[in-house]
């Protein structure tokens, strides 16, 4: 097993770091460990600071021991946990409601304190908070002048996460509002997705390696599809989920934003803009469906009772806080094709649900078989074995690359059998556990836009998945629930491949 250690950065920029919604699940699970793992890597400036406001009736102290406790259950890495154990007893708390002007003052009145003791000017405000409440939250900083760059003496920054609008039309109004509040190289809208090394790796996989670019096209691609499969039921997020489907709260980001990096022309460089540039051509390319193309392209599913892990589990429309006769659906699958040279006539497969039979999200290319007939049907001694060659990103849990080919079996017939060749991040580099938000923090502290959404690709892709949301809600599904929990979703997913002689990889 070779080992390798990681490429060391330096440390990010200085910054006050204010996270809305410091007491919730996403900071204690997520982004405070992610922060642990960062400062033990020696990748955080030692003026750092963390100030946390949220609801709870909390003081500063009781606040402190709450977050050690935290970082004694959530962070793996002995390391990180004695950075977290430091850096908790500098965090400073305000108590107040975001919809409050009074606890923007409050937080502004600290910030000042703070900014007299270091010389860092510089702060960063994470909202790790209901995604009602962006709108506020920014109004808010902007009234209490927390957002002025003091004519760039310092940066101010905001971190959204998804979902970032509704559809559409909200999302380019939020747009149009922040954007009235700050500057968009002040927004980074988070996708954390794009955290995973996997991800990340598309781009060095592509442009990295003479062997792959010249064959990524339509000419040797037959078919993309992308998958992000959920064991997970909506557990304590059925009052949001039941409001948002599927469809929104998966596609329009996380898969999209997989199915750009596939599909780009190369950059003219690594640098974000170019980047998203070549990210937003792809998109713009992508067809649009009418309405009435929308049955034909695009599949709803809703999950029933079924057995996960040895366990029952209850159908969707059972579970807490859910509507009964819901129609909202927990699987869905789009077939979407790029307008352009490099993947005419290539399909790419779309879907994601919860319930199903495994935790995975993972990319397939499969290639066209090749020109020889050595090995066709007409060709006496040969096994019809022949499988086409599949590349795999496996993008969670277990993050690697893989390629299936065929090769002989030993013995004196030619007979073949496909084989695969995988590497898996695990094996190969000494990483730490992480939570996969550490790039992300990261690259915020150091102001690069790589791995965040801007406006625009927001907006294109919503506008992609805007006709199935019209069609979808403006008919009632038929059939809910349609796939049983632990399956790999509705027979009318099969059988949007199945029609195009196509299968979806487990």
């Amino acid at each position: 097993m070779s080992q390798s250690k990681t490429q060391q950065a330096r440390p990010a920029d200085p910054c006050i770091m204010v996270i809305f919604g410091m007491s919730g699940d996403l900071t204690k699970r997520l982004l405070y460990p992610a922060i642990c793992n960062l400062g033990s890597s020696g990748l955080m400036d030692p003026q750092f600071q963390i100030v946390g406001v949220a609801t709870d009736a909390s003081t500063t102290d009781s606040f402190r021991q709450k977050m050690k406790q935290n970082v004694k259950e959530f962070v793996i890495d002995p390391d990180s946990a004695r950075y977290g154990e430091q850096l908790t007893d500098s965090i400073e708390y305000i108590s107040g409601n975001f919809k409050d002007q009074a606890t923007y003052d409050a937080l502004s009145k600290m910030i000042q304190t703070l900014q007299q003791q270091k010389t860092n000017k510089n702060v960063i405000f994470y909202f790790a908070s209901p995604p009602q409440l962006m709108r506020d939250i920014a109004v808010g900083l902007n009234a209490a002048g927390l957002l002025n760059e003091e004519n760039g003496k310092c940066f101010r920054r905001i971190v959204v996460e998804k979902p970032f609008g509704n559809d559409l039309a909200s999302a380019r109004q939020l747009n149009h509002d922040l954007l009235a509040l700050m500057d968009e190289h002040q927004i980074f809208r988070i996708d954390h997705f794009l955290g995973k090394e996997t991800v990340q790796n598309i781009l060095a996989f592509r442009f990295a390696n003479a062997l792959f670019e010249p064959i990524w096209n339509h000419q040797y691609i037959d078919h993309v599809q992308i998958s992000a499969s959920e064991v997970l039921g909506v557990e304590l997020r059925g009052g949001y989920y039941d409001k948002v489907g599927a469809l929104r709260d998966m596609i329009p980001n996380h898969l999209m934003q997989m199915l750009s990096l596939i599909a780009m022309e190369p950059p003219v460089s690594l640098d974000s803009q170019h980047i998203q540039v070549e990210k937003n051509k792809v998109l713009q390319a992508v067809k649009i469906p009418t309405r009435d193309q929308v049955s034909a392209m695009a599949v709803r599913g809703q999950y029933g009772a079924g057995v996960i892990n040895d366990k029952q589990v209850p159908r969707y429309q059972d579970e807490a806080k859910i509507a009964p006769q819901s129609p909202t659906e927990t699987f869905a699958a789009l077939k979407l094709s790029i307008d352009n040279w490099r993947w005419l006539n290539v399909p790419f497969y779309l879907r994601t649900g919860k319930r199903m039979k495994t935790r995975t999200t993972e990319v397939t290319i499969q290639f066209k078989p090749g020109a020889s007939s050595l090995f066709s049907d007409g060709n006496v001694g040969a096994l019809q074995n022949v499988q086409p060659d599949v590349l795999r990103f496996n993008i969670q849990p277990n993050e690697g690359i893989s390629l299936q080919f065929n090769t002989k079996i030993p013995g004196t017939t030619m007979s073949l059998q496909p084989v695969e060749m995988a590497f898996k991040y695990k094996d190969y580099f000494n990483v730490k556990p992480s939570t996969g938000y550490e790039t992300i923090l990261y690259e915020t502290m150091t102001g690069n836009h790589l791995l965040f959404s801007g406006a625009e690709t927001v907006e294109l892709s919503w506008a992609i998945v805007e006709p199935v949301l019209e069609a979808w809600g403006s008919s009632e599904p038929t059939g809910f629930p349609n796939y049983d929990a632990g399956s790999w979703g509705p027979q009318a997913a099969d059988a949007l491949l199945n029609k195009d002689g196509r299968k979806w990889y487990p």
